[in-house]
């Protein structure tokens, strides 16, 4: 919901370069409101907005069909598009999202957007982040730990940083709790049954849950799974592990 292209550098990297072959063609999206994209009304920052926003930058950069990695809201538009342009998907990776969203795992994230958004220096974010977010990440190191806050963050100019995206963003989950009904994107998900796809879960998500993943599984008749050990929402992909396993599969 608020991260930025960064999220992708590692991914990015091995991905535009094949053994042997061609370079990749690869493209980050960092959709409005986040990252160096510009800021919009609060109101905006909807999923169709989005998917309309995508579906016009594809046709600007005359992308006709793509592979698409879409981690949280990435995959929801993934999905989304699925149901309105599945011509132009080839394959598909869903990081930690799924037609089914953990309530307890949205009201989390809802509750912190726009909230805390500077601090002192980026060490002082990464103290934050252990704080808030060490329950999906209980094994990270500290240097991970200073890593993840310069990926989400940039620097002010008084001397201190902060998170890379709109405040406004928090317009449209404000006063989300565990109570309310989570958004149903099985109708979408459906769309992707004929397509190739590999669902990635951090074993500590609170957002996809591995009963979720099975209902996937027992849908889709040409799906891969891939456990992310000692992560939650959302893996980094910043390990091997991930990397290699999204290269062979795009591959």
């Amino acid at each position: 919901m608020t991260r930025n292209a960064r999220d992708f550098t590692a991914l990015a990297r091995s991905l535009s370069h094949t053994d042997g072959g061609a370079a990749r063609r690869v493209i980050v999206v960092e959709s409005r409101g986040r990252g160096r994209s510009g800021r919009a009304p609060g109101s905006t920052y909807t999923a169709p907005q989005e998917l309309d926003d995508l579906i016009r930058a594809l046709d600007a950069w005359g992308v006709r069909t793509a592979q698409f990695v879409g981690t949280s809201r990435g995959g929801l538009l993934t999905m989304l598009l699925a149901m309105h342009e599945g011509e132009r998907i080839e394959r598909a990776v869903l990081n930690d999202i799924g037609p089914t969203i953990d309530r307890s795992g949205l009201a989390r994230i809802a509750a912190g957007v726009g909230t805390h958004m500077r601090h002192a220096s980026y060490e002082a974010l990464a103290d934050h982040l252990y704080k808030v977010q060490r329950s999906q990440f209980p094994r990270m190191a500290r240097a991970k730990w200073l890593r993840f806050a310069e990926q989400l963050a940039s620097p002010t100019e008084d001397g201190g940083v902060t998170l890379d995206y709109d405040p406004a963003l928090a317009d449209n989950v404000r006063g989300y709790t565990p109570a309310d009904p989570a958004p149903d994107f099985w109708r979408a998900f459906a769309m992707l049954r004929d397509k190739p796809l590999l669902v990635i879960r951090g074993a500590h998500s609170d957002l996809l849950s591995a009963a979720t993943v099975e209902a996937m599984r027992r849908r889709h008749g040409n799906l891969r799974t891939l456990i992310i050990p000692d992560e939650g929402h959302a893996p980094l992909l910043w390990d091997r592990l991930a990397i290699e396993t999204i290269k062979s599969f795009l591959a």
